[in-house]
């Protein structure tokens, strides 16, 4: 029987939820059922029980469960000691600051914002899309006139698309600037590893997402932070639950970001599979290069110019990448994706505007052409459908669909 393209009526979505949660789905109402019968449903044992296993997964030593991704971003920058928004008093002295990427989600910085400090931005490498170490080293030697007059604590990279940033690199500029302190924006990276070590212990805190698009995703906003140091976490735990250790006694002003239960039980049962969906991913990502190259779309290897054609992920030999995300550098982007919406097939620009030029953030006094490869990114990038369950005929149908755009 010849293979039908699909239409709006069979659509090829970015993610499908239904695929994943249809083998899953006894297990996980059983899982739901059993903190119903509890009645506890707020941290407790089964919170208490993902967070062993989470951290466990991620190579690190205690696992810190909270409300969102963007509450474990500030829970791990305020215990820390990033900002002052976690302290009674304003500190004597120029206000802190976190350098990171202005090619992330909104969260990135605001949490710094949250924390009472300055996001301070520098541009990213071309290849991978993560945040160049190369320019915030720029950013470091320019002292505080590159700051805003802003001391820098911490350095906040972004394992974006699922692939985590240089952090050999990173590692190297606390040694030659002490006193900085590396939080790992893992948001989309749950299970990727660097050189070797995963995602969550490769600095001092690393903050996670299970927004139920993430590849390990609860039914709802949930997130974890991970760390090996004893004194974050207890303060971690402290500051989720308004500063509280003993009951109704606030030591310092926190914030409610716990987990629900409900929440950890899915995410608990998810744990179990997401070594084995990232693995898919991989297949997937793989795939889809292999039916560009022999589409002939395929920009030479290397190449990060639109001009060669289609330009495919870049992966680091020393990463091992888990692609939250497929995403690709075409011409006329914003037309490709009209072309493919009117075929049923699903894409997404992560992300169209880079932080720098947010209208929240004008404050920070940013320009357009202040960072050109996260400007050109943002110009450029297109996400494909990608998840584990995603089918030969459907990836083949979306390198279809481009091939016709740009022929």
């Amino acid at each position: 029987m010849a293979f039908v393209p699909p239409s709006v009526e069979q659509p090829i979505p970015m993610a499908d939820f239904s695929r994943s949660f249809a083998p899953l789905r006894q297990e996980i109402l059983d899982a739901i059922t059993q903190v119903c019968d509890s009645q506890s449903f707020i941290l407790g044992p089964r919170v208490a029980a993902f967070e062993a296993a989470a951290a466990a997964a991620c190579g690190a030593a205690f696992g810190v469960g909270c409300a969102s991704g963007t509450d474990a971003l500030w829970l791990a920058l305020a215990a820390a000691g990033i900002g002052d928004s976690a302290s009674a008093t304003r500190s004597a002295g120029p206000p802190d600051a976190a350098i990171t990427t202005p090619f992330s989600f909104f969260a990135t910085a605001s949490a710094i914002l949250r924390t009472g400090a300055r996001p301070v931005f520098a541009d990213i490498d071309r290849r991978t899309f993560n945040l160049s170490p190369a320019s915030v080293a720029d950013v470091l030697r320019g002292g505080e006139r590159a700051t805003g007059g802003a001391k820098v604590k911490a350095i906040l990279p972004v394992h974006l698309y699922g692939q985590c940033a240089d952090m050999d690199a990173f590692s190297a500029l606390t040694h030659d600037h002490p006193g900085l302190t590396i939080v790992e924006d893992a948001a989309q990276a749950f299970g990727a590893t660097w050189n070797g070590r995963t995602a969550g212990s490769l600095g001092a805190a690393a903050a996670f997402s299970f927004y139920p698009t993430k590849n390990l995703a609860a039914f709802g906003e949930a997130g974890l932070v991970t760390t090996n140091d004893a004194t974050l976490d207890r303060r971690m735990r402290s500051l989720r639950s308004h500063g509280m250790e003993r009951r109704y006694v606030h030591d310092e002003v926190g914030w409610n970001c716990r987990m629900d239960a409900i929440q950890a039980a899915v995410l608990e049962v998810k744990l179990r599979y997401v070594a084995q969906w990232n693995g898919q991913r991989r297949e997937r990502a793989a795939r889809y290069d292999e039916l560009f190259l022999a589409a002939g779309l395929a920009a030479p290897a290397g190449s990060t110019s639109i001009a060669d054609g289609v330009v495919l992920p870049f992966t680091d030999a020393r990463a091992e990448h888990v692609f939250h995300q497929y995403v690709v550098r075409v011409a006329r982007r914003d037309a490709l994706r009209e072309h493919l919406a009117g075929r049923g097939i699903g894409s997404e620009v992560y992300y169209p505007i880079p932080l720098h030029l947010q209208p929240a953030l004008r404050d920070l006094s940013y320009k357009s052409g202040d960072f050109p490869e996260a400007e050109r990114a943002a110009a450029e990038v297109l996400a494909l459908p990608i998840f584990p369950e995603l089918r030969d005929d459907e990836q083949q149908a979306v390198v279809d669909a481009i091939r016709s755009f740009c022929a």
